[in-house]
């Protein structure tokens, strides 16, 4: 056995365990990666002594701690989180907004979405009928932060 057949060994196996810590997470990767250290580390004590291997292990564990600290500051955890803030909020109740007034659709109810109420913009409800975009709607209930509509009939 020689020594870039174990290096081969090693390194293909911490590329596993980062992966697996990185990219794939499940186990199966990380399993694999470990083992194949572990291997890589076994057979250098066998083939080639014990000083060989505490070397081959000082070194895999070096080596370990480097692609860590690397890891981490290279910002790699920083693609992996969500970095936007949400800006949306919940209705925030007008006091002029009573049941009895009247807007406009500004996207499709099914059986919810938005309204527009005296130029101000509403996330409403339907109890269930679909009602398509730019229809005249009326409120019909206010509960907590919820508005109920229903769509006006012209004829």
């Amino acid at each position: 056995m020689s020594w870039t057949l174990l290096i081969t060994l090693i390194l293909i196996g911490l590329i596993f365990v980062l992966l697996e810590v990185l990219v794939i997470p499940g186990g199966i990767a990380g399993i694999v990666g470990g083992g194949l250290v572990v291997v890589g580390i076994v057979l250098a004590y066998d083939n080639f002594g014990a000083i060989a291997g505490h070397i081959t292990l000082a070194g895999t564990l070096a080596v370990s701690v480097i692609l860590v600290i690397v890891a981490i500051r290279s910002n790699t955890w920083k693609k992996f989180t969500l970095s936007k803030e949400i800006d949306s909020r919940v209705n925030e109740m007008d006091e002029n907004l009573n049941v009895g007034d009247r807007g406009k659709t500004v996207s499709r109810l099914a059986p919810m979405g938005k309204v527009d109420f005296n130029d101000n913009f509403y996330e409403v409800y339907t109890h269930g009928e679909f009602i398509d975009q730019n229809e005249d709607i009326e409120i019909i209930k206010i509960q907590d932060n919820k508005i109920f509509v229903k769509q006006i009939i012209n004829k």
